[in-house]
């Protein structure tokens, strides 16, 4: 009898988000293990949830959470109980029978499926008026120590030839908690449905926190800024207290302002009103201010609810700036409307901008916009988390390792890691389409190869460039230590100054140091200056943004330290980053030596100083100066702090020289009679660039001889000596540098 009671327990459990990326969109609820007992279930159960409506999800235990008295459930799953997070819900062991008869519908487009329905949905639970989410594919993992269920479970969600559908239950037979056996027959209604003709759906918005990855302390923020004015004003007047009314959302575009936004909306139920910043304005005198009152209004009228202004900077600039008369209007109008919301919090506006600087600074006020949000560049962590969102209905390749694209990915924003995803994948179409006949169904062999593979990942990888870098040149090079003969010191002391603190930072945290800001690299030209640069950049697994000196000076006041002040804003943005300048004594040399630049080298001087040791720190951003006249570089810049290693990139040793005519003729036919060590002895005074073009000449003189040879032979390489002349046959090329 007891054990009878405790079968048919109710207990209320506080809604969370759902665990991980591999629960969503499967129905799964965890719950931790003692209160799995209380109410009498073990893995693979299932539950009925309660809140303002009754659905039902396999629940498995949540083993890290000991006696947390929360229900970790996904959007789905939330939207079906109408419940949001931080509600309380009963939760019990739920009496599911086998339906007779389920009738589904899809929610957005027209569709037609053949095939077997029933094994698609084998062992689904529903319930009238859910919201179901086909094609999320079993990711390998072990949903909850039990190989049984972990099978079972495995054979529900291989959904064939569905694909990504969002359909809704437009009626069960039994009612009830039912499940899909052996013997229910299910119907597919090819429309639409109307939502609002079923009872338990209301409108169903497919964004929810789950699908917004990392940013987990920015949902956290504006979750407290927007639900809870929202649901609990009456918190704020016993505190006597205004609720905040607005937030701005700021950061680079591509970061997930406006899916925040979206997610916000859905999750806490509340009227939604999107305003795109251009298209409020009218060509009609108050048109725009008009306009703006009109979306004011409807939401004071339908509160709770959420003004979002995408691209606030369009309407909103600094009106000491702007020339247009409307402009200025639009500003003063939206400034009186935040200022006159008479709903007490019951109306939250969000402005969501990737140029804050340039919005009316009256705008940014407490009591306007009362918090500013910086959304960022996700770190690599955030980064696996958004590509598997973007890959969970993706049937992907065994080889596929999320979390190699997401280290190799720096600067990806969360739209560049979709476009990827969907890179990857277009690849695939390409694949099959040669297979496709036009008229006739996709034959069953065709459909198996439609796997995204590792291949995929690497090509797309090459073709999507991340967004915050689009401006600049900027490239992960494709030079390795390998390409580079000789120079082992100042391979050795690039690593120490580059490589080590960007790949390990928690060793030099543990010694108490901090890396190396600058390194310079000076001789004399041709000796792999660029070259080594490059293969740091690579090695280190960073973004490489080439900078030559001479382009970044302009003939207007102002711009090029711009230009500097850019190329350093962009490598933090998408950092680890190595910032090579090249050249560097074009614009950076001694001030008071140019007399005749209107000061414009002394500006740019001053502006590197300030943004290699100013008060803002260098994170994870390393610089690298090139130079064959390091005595003209300005002495600033030379001291540490700046500059902080100097490496003479010198000639050659004959070990040096060995090296580099293996590399340069590694892919290079030679004959029999081809002795490097020789050639490495004769060239002295050769430095790398030398030695390049001896090989280049050698094969070229070959060629001229006969063009259908297959080998160089050694007396080609001697001429090709003979018409080369090194390079370091003139001391005064670099004023030596102490």
């Amino acid at each position: 009898m007891e054990n009878n009671n405790q079968q048919n327990q109710e207990i209320t459990l506080k809604v969370a988000e759902a665990r991980s990326q591999h629960d969503v969109g499967k129905g799964i609820a965890r719950i931790d293990p003692e209160t799995m007992v209380k109410i009498g279930v073990t893995d693979g159960e299932i539950i009925q949830i309660t809140g303002n409506k009754t659905t039902a999800a396999m629940v498995f235990s949540s083993q890290n959470e000991i006696n947390s008295k929360t229900l970790r459930i996904d959007g789905t799953t939330r939207k079906n109980s109408k419940a949001s997070i931080g509600q309380e819900v009963t939760v019990q062991k739920a009496e599911a029978k086998e339906a007779k008869k389920i009738k589904l519908a899809p929610l957005e487009d027209p569709i037609r499926v053949s095939g077997d329905l029933n094994s698609a949905f084998r062992n689904k639970v529903m319930v009238q008026g859910d919201i179901i989410v086909t094609g999320y594919k079993q990711q390998r993992q072990n949903l909850g120590g039990n190989s049984l269920f972990d099978d079972m479970f495995r054979e529900m969600m291989e959904v064939p030839a569905l694909g990504q559908l969002k359909l809704a239950v437009v009626n069960t037979n039994p009612l009830g908690i039912v499940y899909v056996g052996p013997n229910t027959q299910i119907e597919m209604q090819e429309n639409p449905v109307d939502l609002s003709k079923i009872e338990g759906i209301s409108n169903f918005v497919d964004v929810s926190y789950e699908d917004i990855g990392g940013l987990k302390e920015e949902v956290k923020k504006v979750r407290e800024m927007v639900e809870i004015p929202l649901k609990r004003p009456e918190i704020f007047d016993k505190l006597g207290i205004t609720p905040p009314k607005g937030i701005l959302m700021y950061g680079p575009p591509g970061t997930g302002k406006t899916l925040l936004a979206k997610a916000v909306a859905n999750e806490s139920d509340a009227h939604f009103i999107t305003i795109n910043g251009p298209e409020i304005m009218s060509k009609y005198v108050g048109g725009s201010e008009e306009n703006l009152r009109g979306f004011f209004d409807e939401a004071e009228e339908n509160a709770p609810s959420i003004i979002f202004i995408d691209e606030l900077d369009a309407i909103a600039p600094k009106r000491e700036e702007t020339q247009g008369e409307t402009e200025r209007r639009t500003v003063a109008q939206l400034l009186t409307l935040m200022d006159g919301l008479n709903s007490r919090g019951q109306v939250v506006v969000i402005g969501a901008t990737n140029r804050p600087d340039s919005l009316d600074p009256a705008l940014r006020r407490p009591g306007r916009f009362d918090r500013e949000i910086e959304i960022g560049i996700p770190d690599v962590d955030e980064r696996k988390e958004i590509l598997e969102i973007h890959t969970r209905s993706m049937p992907l390749g065994k080889d596929v390792n999320l979390d190699e694209f997401a280290e190799s990915t720096h600067g990806f924003v969360g739209a560049d890691l979709g476009s990827l995803a969907k890179e990857a994948a277009m690849r695939v179409v390409r694949r099959i389409i040669p297979e496709i006949k036009d008229g006739e169904p996709i034959p069953e062999e065709t459909l198996k190869k439609i796997i995204v593979n590792k291949d995929d990942f690497k090509e797309a990888l090459k073709e999507i460039q991340p967004s915050a870098l689009r401006e600049v040149t900027v490239q992960v090079p494709d030079v390795k230590w390998d390409d580079i003969g000789g120079l082992d010191e100042a391979k050795q002391e690039l690593k120490e100054a580059i490589e080590w603190p960007l790949k390990y930072p928690e060793n030099f945290e543990k010694f108490g140091i901090k890396p190396p800001k600058g390194t310079l690299l000076y001789g004399i030209p041709g000796t792999g200056k660029t070259l080594l640069a490059k293969a740091v950049a690579n090695e280190s697994e960073a973004n490489f943004i080439s900078v030559k000196g001479p382009e970044l000076l302009s003939k207007w006041v102002g711009d090029s330290e711009k230009g500097i002040r850019e190329v350093f804003k962009k490598a933090k943005q998408a950092s680890p980053t190595v910032i090579f300048f090249d050249e560097l004594d074009s614009i950076a040399s001694t001030r008071g030596n140019s007399l005749g630049d209107s000061g414009v080298t002394q500006r740019v001087v001053n502006q590197l100083l300030t943004e290699i040791d100013g008060m803002e720190e260098l994170h994870d951003v390393a610089v690298i100066g090139a130079t064959n006249r390091p005595d003209m570089i300005d002495p600033g810049l030379m001291r540490p702090g700046r500059f902080d290693r100097h490496i003479e990139v010198g000639t050659p040793n004959e070990e040096g020289r060995l090296s580099i005519f293996k590399v340069h003729t590694k892919n290079m036919p030679l004959s029999k009679d081809v002795k490097l060590e020789k050639l490495a002895k004769e060239a002295e005074g050769y430095v790398g660039a030398d030695i390049e073009a001896v090989c280049r000449e050698a094969a070229m003189l070959t060629l001229r001889n006969n063009m259908d040879s297959n080998e160089v032979p050694m007396k080609y390489f001697e001429e090709a000596m003979d018409k080369v002349k090194p390079s370091n046959n003139n001391s005064d090329d670099m004023i030596q540098y102490n």
